[in-house]
């Protein structure tokens, strides 16, 4: 089986764009998480006054150096509503969207990974319609790796996981509760958070089935390429392809 990767920018109504667009030097990465997003923001050049001010207008400032090497800025901001956003719209054609998007000299830049070409044509010539769109690459990823550079989202893998089970998946992570042979029981977990046995067990299983719900496109993407990919016989045993 072959994936697709299509590198493409776009020139989208985006306030981080277009200060990218007037600012050619600067470069703002951008990562969505959870309820907000973390911009990284970097430019070889010292910042104008003018500058400085649209990036305090943007967010919360996280970090902030300016030196000789230039301005490095991160920044947190509320999330932009996504309705008939390009996100979806990937979303829609099958695409996995590759973090971060690049906003650069006027233009944003996106990665995405398509399981057939059929739905990254569809999805380039949809994009076509409505906005200025410059294909930078299209690429067969055919019988190898998945590049280290293709990381999973953090938020979409811990989508719609409550704080309570979070913390029941990290204590019984820490707890060595996944270890073989296990270091501690359910029992001794569920002493650790004053609650019973069966509140703590729910809330782990609970985080556990999200989390294996949400990382299976990313499953799926690994498997792909995978030159020994995994079979069930009729017996239900999974085995490898002989080679």
């Amino acid at each position: 089986m072959s994936l697709h990767e299509a590198s493409f920018r776009v020139k989208h109504d985006c306030p981080y764009r277009e200060i990218s667009e007037r600012h050619p030097a600067l470069t703002i990465r951008e990562w969505y998480l959870n309820d907000c997003q973390v911009l990284e923001i970097v430019s070889p050049e010292a910042p104008t006054d003018d500058l400085l001010e649209e990036i305090g207008e943007l967010g919360t400032i996280l970090h902030e150096s300016i030196d000789e090497s230039g301005l490095h800025v991160v920044t947190q901001s509320c999330l932009c509503s996504l309705e008939d956003s390009l996100i979806e719209r990937f979303e829609e054609y099958n695409c996995l969207y590759q973090p971060p998007t690049i906003h650069r000299q006027g233009w944003e830049h996106y990665t995405v990974i398509a399981f057939d070409e059929t739905d990254a044509r569809a999805l380039l010539r949809e994009l076509e319609g409505d906005r200025d769109i410059d294909v930078l690459s299209k690429t067969a990823i055919t019988d190898q790796e998945i590049p280290h550079s293709m990381l999973a989202p953090v938020d979409r893998l811990f989508d719609e996981i409550t704080e309570r089970q979070l913390a029941a998946l990290r204590l019984a992570l820490e707890s060595g509760y996944y270890e073989q042979p296990r270091k501690t029981t359910l029992r001794e977990l569920a002493d650790v958070t004053s609650v019973a046995r069966s509140t703590y067990e729910e809330h782990l299983r609970k985080a556990e089935n999200k989390l294996l719900t949400n990382a299976g496109e990313f499953l799926r993407l690994v498997t792909a390429t995978s030159s020994n990919p995994l079979r069930v016989d009729q017996a239900g045993t999974a085995e490898q392809w002989a080679d």
